[in-house]
């Protein structure tokens, strides 16, 4: 492709978010699932930062598919440019440069939406030598880690993207993934998942979890949707179903 080709294609408006690549690391596997044709404004994406960082987010905008469109895609450019650009010195201090992609996100969501919109996002940076993940919660569903037996919630942070043009900012959050750890990130569409009345909610999610041995990311992000899908005997069609996982062998 020429220069010229490459400049018009960048230039180009995205309708809706890119696939996202998910990166190799060494200390583990990411993976990332999401089930059946896009209806709302979920998305999951991942920028890998050499020689030893990935960022990774999954977003929540509000509203349907076509109120989200005009949304998601800047928000993900936004997301994969700074993001980029935040993380790629050697000496980085994390949890500071995650406060200012945070900042400058909720300042593009106002703007993208053109006012007021909310957008619900879970955040995070990954240490691929040091095995730990800063993160910020902006009201998403709280992350799952699993340590030895033993689940924890990664709980809100900060408020959802799009709210207020001057809300104090977070604090970031560390967790440490040691050898046998694993993480898991899942959309709304998996813990509203409803069968007859009943949801399959965040404690079905939790010990489906704890449960599962599994040795690579994506085979948990898969087992988790199987069992969706045995739960509501039927595919989960609902809304955006997806499913993040970071997994680090004992």
């Amino acid at each position: 492709m020429s220069t010229a080709v490459q400049r018009r294609v960048a230039l180009m408006p995205w309708k809706d978010p890119l696939q996202a690549t998910i990166p190799e690391i060494r200390s583990g596997s990411l993976g990332a699932v999401y089930y059946g044709q896009r209806r709302s404004g979920d998305f999951y994406d991942f920028v890998s930062v050499p020689p030893q960082r990935v960022l990774f987010g999954l977003f929540d905008v509000a509203g349907d598919l076509e109120q989200a469109r005009k949304i998601t895609a800047s928000l993900q450019k936004k997301f994969r440019s700074l993001g980029a650009k935040l993380f790629e010195a050697e000496e980085t201090d994390e949890p500071n440069s995650l406060l200012k992609l945070w900042i400058e996100m909720n300042r593009a969501i106002l703007k993208y939406a053109g006012g007021v919109h909310a957008c619900s996002a879970f955040i995070g940076c990954y240490d691929d030598v040091g095995g730990t993940v800063w993160y910020v919660n902006a009201g998403h569903i709280p992350a799952l880690v699993r340590h030895k037996r033993q689940i924890r919630q990664l709980e809100a942070t900060a408020l959802p993207f799009g709210l207020f043009a001057h809300s104090m900012p977070p604090d970031a959050a560390l967790v440490a993934m040691n050898p046998g750890d694993a993480l898991l990130l899942v959309s709304k569409g998996i813990v509203e998942a409803n069968y007859r009345g009943e949801e399959y909610g965040l404690q079905r999610t939790a010990e489906y979890f704890n449960r599962s041995r599994f040795d690579s990311a994506h085979e948990v992000c898969v087992g988790l949707l199987d069992k969706l899908q045995q739960f509501m005997h039927a595919a989960p069609t609902h809304n955006d179903v997806t499913a993040i996982a970071l997994v680090r062998p004992a």
